[in-house]
């Protein structure tokens, strides 16, 4: 039996968030709706939700500072749900953390499918380009497709957000190939958010940010001028073998 996955809706219009409860729970989802930043907190604290549905226009703490604190302190998926509908706004939003950003006024159809793509890639994990064992290792870096965690050198977790470890796990698993931002789209399957050249660049940018904080710029992931981005650090599986990009790209 597939399970309900639990929804936060934080959105101060009562008729626009009535309205968003009403399509998600008629496609049998569980709707929680709050107003602001501090009803969010209180729910956050006192259940688990697999998803957070997040206006930019909110009274006291706005949707862009909530988006920010959110993902400084948690993996849960975000999809910012606004008016403001300038590519300075979508960037800004994806660029803080957000996994997708609908924009107002919206196709109920199109943001149910925007949900049920997200919960998809939440689920499916990978799961088609899981490695043998489970598990990728860089520079003393340890990656586990299982339970979707990665850990730094200092065996301290790294907090990702799902989208930003489809990417690094397909950047890992054909370490020393270049790919092309439609290629990344493709080997995601597209469970990397509404994928565009400008969404890729920005998730690489924010993986950067997380893998090599304080140490040599771009380590990991090197920018292929006209070509994409290839991921260039030995990458060993748990049986410490080299991972073959190779192989990879016929699985």
């Amino acid at each position: 039996m597939q399970r309900s996955f639990n929804i936060l809706v934080v959105e101060d219009d009562p008729e626009i968030g009535l309205l968003i409860k009403r399509h998600l729970v008629s496609n049998d989802f569980k709707v929680t709706l709050v107003q602001d930043g501090v009803e969010m907190d209180r729910q956050l604290k006192s259940g688990r939700f697999d998803l957070v549905l997040l206006d930019l226009m909110l009274p006291g703490e706005d949707g862009i500072s909530i988006c920010r604190r959110l993902r400084a302190s948690s993996p849960v998926p975000i999809i910012i749900v606004s008016a403001k509908n300038e590519d300075v706004d979508r960037v800004i939003g994806l660029e803080i953390g957000a996994d997708d950003y609908v924009a107002k006024p919206f196709n109920p159809r199109e943001l149910i499918a925007r949900v049920r793509a997200l919960f998809r890639r939440v689920e499916l994990g990978g799961v088609t380009r899981q490695t043998e064992n489970g598990k990728l290792f860089f520079e003393g870096w340890r990656m586990d497709s299982r339970s979707r965690q990665l850990f730094n050198a200092e065996d301290a977790l790294v907090s990702l957000t799902p989208a930003e470890f489809d990417l690094l796990q397909v950047l890992a698993e054909r370490n020393g190939r270049v790919l092309s931002r439609d290629q990344l789209i493709d080997l995601t399957l597209g469970r990397i958010g509404a994928s565009n050249g400008r969404n890729i660049d920005i998730l690489i940018s924010r993986l950067r940010s997380k893998l090599e904080a304080g140490g040599a710029p771009y380590k990991f992931i090197r920018t292929v001028r006209a070509g994409g981005y290839e991921f260039v650090a030995p990458v060993t599986r748990e049986s410490a073998e080299p991972v073959s990009a190779l192989a990879m790209e016929h699985r």
